[in-house]
């Protein structure tokens, strides 16, 4: 997607979406007037998204670099970096819902996961301000992080479905009842989310079925072979998950204020939303299920 296409797919949610966000505000007490900025709301989304599509490392070398020197025609009232770094955290709730919008829609076929989103290396932790009281301690395949966790459940088709941030202590299983409140038919997960308990309660709400593997020491735990082969699908979470981090860079050590840090993560979903090519497992091109 160009940055004309971005911005205008941005503009039209906000002509939408602010007038509406405003009235709540204003009924709520919440705010009392609503001044202007030199950029505009939709300027400040699609440059923060925008980012996440560019290739920098860094926001900084982006906005310094690349905005402020060949982006001036697309954006002529641009504003310093570090004002723009102050108007970013009210871009917060407009991104959220934005993002609302970007997700795909369930096919029966869904998988869920989780990845640590680590703030500072570990040999900081003590030094670490910014996140105190907010992120924690965890453990995952890699080893000890300090941070948070990012739940993530997508289709077949490689497009997002449900997303929630927890710290990094929390249970890959507590959030799984959030995250599948719109989907339906089958859900695949790694040995780590197997519980009965969840098994009934996903099944009771939304008769969506969990799947994993058995562990060796479970009995009379048998799997339809398209099951088998759909578990072994299973790393086009971590393609994404990669994706996410490497292309969209949602985790770095940098944050130094935890509404940016979520600014910065809705915008990587978006980012990856809106790419033209993701993973897919292309089941509609191939035969790997058995007809009925």
């Amino acid at each position: 997607m160009s940055l004309l296409e971005l911005y205008c797919a941005v503009d039209d949610f906000c002509q939408a979406f602010t007038p509406k966000w405003q009235a709540q505000l204003l009924g709520e007490g919440i705010r009392q007037r609503r001044r202007e900025t030199q950029l505009s709301l939709s300027e400040r989304m699609t440059i923060i998204i925008h980012f996440h599509q560019s290739g920098y490392r860094t926001f900084k070398d982006y906005y310094v670099r690349h905005v402020c020197v060949h982006l001036r025609q697309e954006f002529p009232q641009v504003v310093s970096y570090a004002r723009f770094v102050e108007l970013m955290p009210q871009s917060l709730v407009p991104l959220m819902v934005y993002l609302q919008q970007c997700f795909g829609h369930c096919t029966g076929i869904s998988f869920v996961d989780a990845t640590p989103l680590a703030v500072c290396r570990n040999q900081r932790i003590h030094q670490h301000k910014v996140f105190a009281g907010i992120a924690a301690r965890g453990k995952s395949t890699m080893g000890w992080f300090y941070g948070f966790k990012l739940h993530l459940a997508a289709n077949d088709c490689g497009e997002l479905l449900a997303c929630q941030l927890t710290p990094g202590n929390v249970n890959n299983r507590k959030p799984v009842p959030t995250l599948a409140k719109r989907l339906f038919g089958k859900l695949f997960a790694d040995m780590g989310y197997i519980s009965q308990p969840l098994v009934g309660q996903l099944w009771a709400a939304s008769q969506l079925h969990l799947v994993t593997f058995a562990r060796t020491n479970m009995q009379g735990h048998l799997l339809l072979r398209d099951d088998v082969l759909l578990l072994r699908k299973r790393a086009i979470m971590e393609t994404i998950h990669d994706q996410l981090k490497n292309i969209s860079q949602i985790e770095h050590s940098r944050h130094r204020s935890p509404l940016n840090f979520v600014v910065n993560l809705f915008a990587g979903l978006i980012a990856y939303s809106l790419q033209p090519k993701k993973p897919s497992l292309h089941l509609r091109d191939h035969a790997l299920f058995s007809p009925a």
